[in-house]
């Protein structure tokens, strides 16, 4: 990639490293690379980091704290952020509710929940996904019927990643029950500390409490806190879902992993044989044509066009698919001693080091396994190609 890059971006991509090696804690970028769980206090930590060098947000508008770079340096940023095992700033934060408040909220919604979010002050979570409503997010029941200055919010949603400490969450809810599916659901914004919110824990397989239940009864919510217009939510969730899918992509996570692979076959003598040797290098590949798709994406993101980009939805197919890969590759790798309990060693407290290897290949291996779900299922990516991109 480099041999396609000005001498500007090149020193850009630089000086994004040694910023990263030298500020962000070493001990938070070593639980990432070796792919142990962070703490709350890690991503906060973090995201404050960069925040504070005005580095949280930079693809946010300049005055809310983005940064006029092009498309490339975006790219840059974000790839050097995840080669150099840096927490991505909280995905709900700063790609998911913020974009959308900046693009379609009121200034009173701007000026109170952006500066919030760029420094991780507010922890958000995600409420799209109903037990009935998950890739066909259309049909979600959730409810919230006007009430005076309120909106009175009565349902539920799951699978709610990091809900356990969530200060808000931003809600695809039912406003037009008459109303063809996608026509009658609106954008609500609501602070968990709101009597009647019910959070519910899920343990996942491999071990962990990363997702949640979320219960509403007689949840009212001031108006004030509806993002545009009542009923036109699906156009605001089409916009944050394509810049979720975006960023699901995860190319410099997808690198890093390529990277530890590598050193781990040569650690364990495997990388002399060539058929292993030769599916890395095949993953190297396909992560280089991905990469050129991103930048299409970016270039054209570049141009201020709000228009969710369906071509998103191959960054998500097939990044998602790549990033499986790569936990598979490294599950390979470690072999029998990755068959252990999920979670028995989740820190290097009296862990070796090739206890903490086959441990977190077995966990990244398991907790990989959504990233081909979440944020719309692959195979509803595959039909949005069909339609807006190959016309079928």
């Amino acid at each position: 990639m480099d041999a396609f890059l000005s001498r500007e971006d090149q020193e850009f991509r630089f000086r994004m490293r040694d910023f990263f090696q030298s500020e962000v804690p070493s001990e938070i970028r070593a639980k990432v690379s070796a792919g142990q769980p962070l703490a709350k206090d890690d991503i906060v930590t973090s995201q404050q980091i960069l925040n504070a060098h005005g580095l949280a947000v930079p693809h946010w508008p300049v005055e809310w704290g983005g940064k006029d770079w092009t498309p490339t340096q975006r790219y840059l940023f974000t790839e050097e952020l995840q080669f150099n095992a840096v927490p991505l700033p909280l995905q709900f934060n700063c790609y998911m509710v913020g974009p959308v408040i900046a693009a379609f909220g009121s200034e009173d919604q701007k000026r109170k929940f952006l500066p919030r979010a760029a420094n991780c002050d507010d922890w958000w979570c995600q409420g799209f996904s109903e037990p009935n409503a998950g890739s066909d997010l259309a049909s979600l029941k959730t409810r919230a019927v006007r009430d005076g200055d309120d909106y009175v919010v009565n349902g539920q949603k799951t699978w709610t990643t990091y809900g356990q400490y969530a200060d808000w969450i931003f809600c695809l809810v039912r406003t037009d029950p008459d109303a063809k599916k996608q026509r009658g659901i609106s954008f609500l914004l609501i602070d968990l500390n709101t009597p009647g919110v019910e959070m519910r824990p899920i343990i996942t397989l491999d071990g962990r409490h990363e997702v949640n239940e979320v219960f509403f009864s007689d949840v009212r919510v001031p108006a004030e806190n509806l993002v545009g217009e009542e009923n036109r939510g699906w156009d605001y969730a089409k916009f944050l879902l394509a810049n979720e899918r975006s960023g699901i992509a995860r190319i410099g996570l997808s690198k890093e992993r390529v990277a530890r692979i590598r050193r781990r076959a040569q650690a364990k003598g495997v990388w002399d044989d060539p058929l292993f040797r030769a599916e890395v290098i095949r993953l190297e590949v396909e992560l280089k044509a991905l990469e050129v798709t991103q930048m299409q994406i970016l270039a054209r993101a570049g141009q201020g066009d709000n228009t969710p980009d369906p071509a998103s939805s191959i960054l998500k197919l097939r990044g998602s698919q790549l990033q499986q890969r790569a936990s598979e590759l490294l599950m390979e790798l470690e072999g029998p001693a990755a068959l252990r309990a999920p979670g028995d060693v989740t820190d290097a407290h009296g862990a070796a080091e090739e206890e903490l290897a086959a441990a977190a290949a077995l966990n990244n291996y398991l907790n990989f396994r959504k990233v081909s779900i979440y944020g719309g299922s692959n195979e509803i990516q595959k039909n949005i190609v069909a339609k807006t991109i190959l016309n079928l």
